[in-house]
């Protein structure tokens, strides 16, 4: 299990794999791409979910407001030439 942090949208999760500025994508990262259906956990439930990856317009406004939230992700970007890429999880 890999604690994340993210925020809400409307029915789904968003999360961002930023490894804290690395070069790299996270592990956690690597390994939800190999099936994008997981199981996440938000209070007490379990949750099954699919993931899928924001691009282009939605990503930057989502990427923006994960920002806003958490200004470590705003110095996070600061450290990497990569995108950091935005994540949704919608429940299956």
């Amino acid at each position: 299990m890999t604690p994340l942090t993210g925020c809400l949208l409307d029915d789904s999760w968003v999360i961002s794999a930023s490894k804290a500025g690395s070069t790299t994508d996270p592990n956690w990262f690597t390994d939800l791409m190999a099936s994008f259906q997981v199981t996440i956990e938000f209070g007490a439930a379990p949750r099954a979910v699919t993931a899928r990856v924001f691009e282009g317009t939605a990503r930057e406004e989502i990427w923006t407001r994960q920002k806003q939230l958490m200004s470590a992700f705003a110095e996070y970007e600061a450290r990497t030439d990569r995108i950091i890429t935005v994540v949704v999880l919608e429940r299956r």
